[in-house]
């Protein structure tokens, strides 16, 4: 039987499509995300390019907060930690900014 190819009825494709559809489409839209943040870090078109930049890298932590934690499926009390502790990494990634920009 090494040699036999098995191959999937309908229905089990069916469900492989429905099953990583999801994960699919969440890495395109991060390769999306990443490489608008590569263009935009490699041209500088604009002087506050930094503030487009910011918000796309929230775009692409939203994403993977919703989708890849599938944190939008739990109860409210996971959400508010949840939100809490990505609120609580702004904060420390707001002070070490505002470090590097008194300097």
């Amino acid at each position: 039987m090494s040699g036999a190819r098995r191959t999937l009825d309908p229905r089990d494709r069916a469900l492989l499509r429905r099953r990583l559809r999801g994960p699919v489409l969440t890495f395109l839209a991060l390769m999306a995300l990443l490489a608008v943040n590569v263009t935009l870090g490699a041209t500088r078109p604009f002087e506050q390019v930094w503030i487009v930049e910011l918000l796309v890298v929230a775009a692409m932590a939203a994403i993977i907060l919703l989708v890849s934690m599938e944190v939008r499926h739990e109860p409210p009390l996971v959400r508010l930690f949840a939100g809490v502790g990505f609120f609580w990494v702004a904060i420390l990634f707001g002070m070490t900014l505002t470090d590097y920009l008194a300097r």
